[in-house]
């Protein structure tokens, strides 16, 4: 009896061990279509909930507005982490493989590769920000240093939560986008250039910038995220960048606030040429994670 009678998926929508990750999922055209739709429509409708149980809870008459408080902080934070969560267990139920392989394939998800890219990420990123400091203090929108009982709410959030926000954003992208997009193409390379290529697409388009600036910032983090989840064969890689990316970008933001909570400023002409510095962090992770690949593969 045909594998597809009786509702069944075809076979070769199990993940085929003989491909890379990011190549490995295969399934029926019109499921990458809508996973791309789930994706904001499941992002937004919880950020929404979320917004207006914080403001139930501030008493505020306009809680989607665009002041920023802790409350909301976490809301966003939360939220996308359990956005994360479900468009990977979505793909999972669609193309019939454990949800597993679509964090790390064909080997198995690897913690200490996690710590180890998170503490090279950490000092990328640090280094990126004191160059910035330098030569463009005026561009990320420090105002000045400044400690207080919104400063300690939100470092506390920041510390605890946005690495849920950043794991959160990688599964979305790279643990579903990418290879549910990469199943539309059959050879691999171009496969893999597909995927890449949409999942930072939607990592642009989920963060709202009209900038132009900030949107190819965006597109470029996605691209070299997604290039480094290829290159190493799962999620440890690009979720180490984006947790230390993020921690320490919204440390630095929430201390130099002069004790109120940053803005989010994504408007047309919030990004300018510094946004090059941290473009040079992103593709110098993805050549450390190369290079630290290409070791490891040898040694074996």
């Amino acid at each position: 009896m045909p594998s597809n009678v009786l509702g069944r998926e075809p076979s070769s929508s199990v993940a085929d061990s003989s491909r890379p990750f990011g190549a490995h999922v295969r399934m029926s055209w019109w499921k990458p279509l809508v996973l791309l739709i789930a994706v904001p429509v499941i992002l937004v409708v919880l950020q929404v909930l979320t917004y207006q149980v914080v403001g139930v809870i501030e008493g505020s008459d306009e809680p989607m507005s665009a002041t920023m408080t802790p409350l909301k902080f976490l809301a966003i934070n939360l939220s996308v982490g359990a956005t994360g969560v479900l468009v990977v267990l979505l793909l999972a139920r669609m193309s019939a493989v454990p949800w597993r392989t679509l964090v790390s394939w064909p080997r198995a998800f690897d913690m200490r590769r996690l710590v180890r890219y998170l503490l090279v990420a950490a000092l990328l990123v640090g280094a990126g920000l004191g160059v910035v400091a330098l030569v463009a203090p005026e561009s990320p929108g420090w105002t000045a240093f400044g400690v207080s009982g919104t400063t300690v709410a939100m470092l506390v959030i920041v510390l605890f939560t946005t690495p849920l926000q950043a794991a959160g954003e990688e599964l979305m992208c790279r643990s579903a986008v990418l290879p549910a997009a990469a199943s539309w193409v059959r050879s691999v390379r171009p496969a893999l250039a597909v995927g890449i290529v949409a999942s930072g697409l939607t990592f642009a388009v989920i963060h709202g910038s009209a900038d132009p600036w900030l949107f190819g910032y965006y597109l470029l983090l996605g691209i070299c995220t997604g290039l480094m989840a290829v290159i190493s064969g799962g999620v440890e890689a690009p979720v180490a960048f984006h947790i230390a990316n993020n921690v320490i970008t919204t440390t630095v933001n929430t201390l130099m606030a002069d004790g109120a909570a940053f803005s989010l400023d994504r408007s047309t002409d919030a990004g300018d040429a510094s946004l090059l510095i941290l473009a040079a962090v992103n593709i110098g992770m993805v050549a450390f994670v190369w290079v630290r690949e290409r070791r490891e593969r040898i040694m074996r």
